[in-house]
C-alpha cells in the first residue's frame, strides 16, 4: 500500500488520514466534491509532493476512475454528513452515499484493489442493546421517517462491499465509526461537541435537542486515524466489520455540563424538542456504545484519549480558530 486514494479526503476525519498516510511516506492522492469538506482541512498538504487534490465527484467517472487507476488501496468517506443534511436533504443522501459506494467499488474491482468502507454507527438503528456488536440484528426505523434513510443507505453500502469481497475477491474491510471528535470538525451539520464548545465560548445558550438524557461515546480523530491505518494491514481483517469507537458513555445533558464547566462559560443550557430542531416525528438513537472487543482482539486496539482531554483540545482548538477569525476581521 504506497499509493492510497482517499474519497471525501478534504473532510474532517479525511483529512486527518491523509495527513498520518503522508507522514508515513505515502503518496496520497484525494478527491473531494467539497460540499461539505474544505480546502481549509488540507491546505497544509497541498505543497506536499506526496499530495494530491481532484476536486471532483465519485459520481462522476471520469474525474473517480483515472484516479482508482493508479493507486494500491482505497479508502472511501465520501458520504453525506450530518442529521441536519441527511433530515434537509434525503434525495442527496440516499443517492451519494449509494451511487457513489457503487462507483467507487466498480472502478476497484477491475483490479481488485483494496478498499476500506467508512460505515456508521446509525446502522445498529434503535437497538437497546448494552453495548453493539458487530454481529447484533439491527432495528431501523420506518421509512415514513426519512432520518433512517442514511443507516439504510450505509448499510446497502456494507451489503455491496462485502457482496464485492465475497463474489469478486475484492480484499474489502467494513468499519462502523462512533461520533468521532477533534480538530477541523466543524458544527455546521450538526455534529454536538463542536457546536456545544461554540456556544460555550460565545456564552451563547447551549440547545440540546430532546430530553438531553440520549448517551454516546466520543472518540478522538487520532484514534480513530490509528485503527484505519493499521486495519488494512491485517489479513484476516478482510470481508470483516468492525467498530471504531470509544466505549465512555456520557448523556447529551452531561456532555453540555462539562462544556460549560470547561470553558467557565455563562451560557445557559435549553432543551430543543426533536420537532423543532429536526422536523416533525423525528426519532433518535437513545444509546450509542460500541463493542471494540472485535478490533481490540484483532490488533490490541483501544482509544487512548478520555472525553475531558477532548473537550479541552476541542475547546483549545475553536479558542485559537476564533482568535485568527477575529483578526481576520480587524484587517
Amino acid at each position: 500500500m504506497q499509493r492510497v486514494l482517499i474519497t471525501g479526503g478534504a473532510g474532517f476525519i479525511g483529512s486527518h488520514l491523509a495527513e498520518s498516510l503522508v507522514t508515513e511516506g505515502k503518496e496520497v492522492f484525494v478527491i473531494d466534491d467539497l460540499s461539505t469538506g474544505s480546502l481549509a482541512n488540507i491546505a497544509h498538504l497541498r505543497d506536499n509532493p506526496n499530495f494530491h487534490f481532484t476536486k471532483g465527484s465519485i459520481l462522476n467517472s471520469a474525474d473517480l476512475e483515472p484516479l482508482v487507476d493508479q493507486v494500491d488501496f482505497i479508502y472511501h468517506f465520501a458520504a453525506a454528513v450530518g442529521v441536519e443534511l441527511v433530515v434537509r436533504s434525503p434525495v442527496f443522501t440516499i443517492e451519494n452515499n449509494i451511487r457513489g459506494t457503487e462507483n467507487v467499488l466498480a472502478a476497484a474491482a477491475k483490479r481488485k484493489t483494496g478498499l476500506l468502507l467508512t460505515s456508521t454507527s446509525e446502522v445498529y438503528g434503535k437497538s437497546e442493546h448494552e453495548s453493539f456488536r458487530e454481529d447484533d440484528d439491527l432495528l431501523i426505523g420506518p421509512p415514513t421517517f426519512g432520518r433512517w434513510s442514511y443507516a439504510c443507505s450505509k448499510l446497502l453500502d456494507e451489503f455491496l462491499a462485502l457482496a464485492y469481497w465475497h463474489e469478486k475477491k475484492m480484499p474489502v474491510f467494513v468499519v462502523r465509526l462512533f461520533n468521532t471528535v477533534g480538530q477541523r470538525q466543524t458544527g455546521r451539520y450538526g455534529m454536538v461537541v463542536p457546536r456545544f464548545v461554540q456556544a460555550a465560548l460565545r456564552d451563547e445558550p447551549i440547545t440540546i435537542h430532546g430530553d438531553g438524557k440520549q448517551t454516546r461515546c466520543f472518540c478522538h480523530v487520532t484514534d480513530v486515524v490509528r485503527a484505519l491505518v493499521a486495519l488494512p494491514k491485517q489479513p484476516r481483517a478482510v470481508g470483516q466489520v468492525y467498530n471504531i469507537g470509544s466505549t465512555e458513555e456520557v448523556s447529551i445533558h452531561e456532555l453540555a455540563r462539562r462544556v460549560k464547566r470547561l470553558t467557565e462559560s455563562r451560557s445557559d443550557l435549553r432543551l430543543i424538542p426533536y420537532d423543532q430542531a429536526y422536523a416533525k416525528g423525528f426519532e433518535d438513537m437513545r444509546r450509542r456504545v460500541p463493542s471494540i472487543d472485535k478490533i481490540y482482539q484483532l490488533m490490541g486496539w483501544r482509544p487512548t484519549k478520555s472525553l475531558d482531554e477532548i473537550l479541552q483540545q476541542t475547546i483549545e482548538f475553536q479558542r485559537a480558530e476564533d482568535i485568527q477569525a477575529d483578526r481576520r476581521g480587524r484587517n
